[in-house]
């Protein structure tokens, strides 16, 4: 089953179904791991009861007091969160992008903001303290746009850009025009 809501609690049902304990049990298992940091917490469900990542996360963070992985409804929730010109380029970048192509659906996904067409995502944007990340998702349109970024950082599957950068509408909507005839 997969969770989509970003409940945590909705992996409890699986958790005692794959495992074979009921949650109190998995929830005495984190108390004696408390205070312990999040990376050996996951591992000792991982490596001593067989854990996915999922369900080890589910359960870690749960018992810590997160009970949702979901931390925006909207893009303007996240931008509330990020500093004034980060929300500002962001939306300049969404909106270059929008312009041309209206039927693109700004959402939140993984926590960020993500142009979506239908099933499909196509390009995300994050920020960071000192940049803002784009990641277009098709990675040959990366490939192909890299040299046009070659004043900036390009990493595996994201291009760093200036937390002010000027917003360059026809470099973002021909990549998004790329991204679209792969579909």
């Amino acid at each position: 089953m997969t969770v989509t809501d970003g409940s945590r609690e909705k992996h409890f049902p699986a958790i005692e179904k794959k495992y074979g304990e009921k949650m109190s049990y998995w929830f005495k298992v984190m108390k004696e791991l408390d205070g312990e940091k999040y990376p050996a917490q996951i591992a000792h469900l991982r490596e001593n009861y067989g854990f996915s990542q999922a369900h080890a996360n589910a359960l870690v963070m749960y018992s810590r007091g997160s009970e949702s992985s979901k931390r925006f409804e909207t893009p303007a929730q996240y931008y509330k969160t990020v500093t004034p010109a980060q929300a500002k380029t962001m939306k300049a970048i969404f909106k270059a992008i929008q312009s041309k192509y209206p039927k693109l659906e700004l959402v939140i996904a993984w926590n960020q903001p993500m142009l979506k067409l239908d099933k499909n995502y196509l390009f995300g944007c994050s920020a960071a303290t000192h940049h803002i990340l784009i990641a277009p998702w098709n990675q040959d349109v990366l490939k192909k746009y890299t040299p046009k970024f070659k004043d900036y950082k390009v990493n595996k599957k994201t291009i760093a850009l200036p937390n002010d950068w000027e917003v360059d509408a026809k470099l973002l909507q021909s990549m998004m025009k790329d991204s679209l005839a792969d579909l």
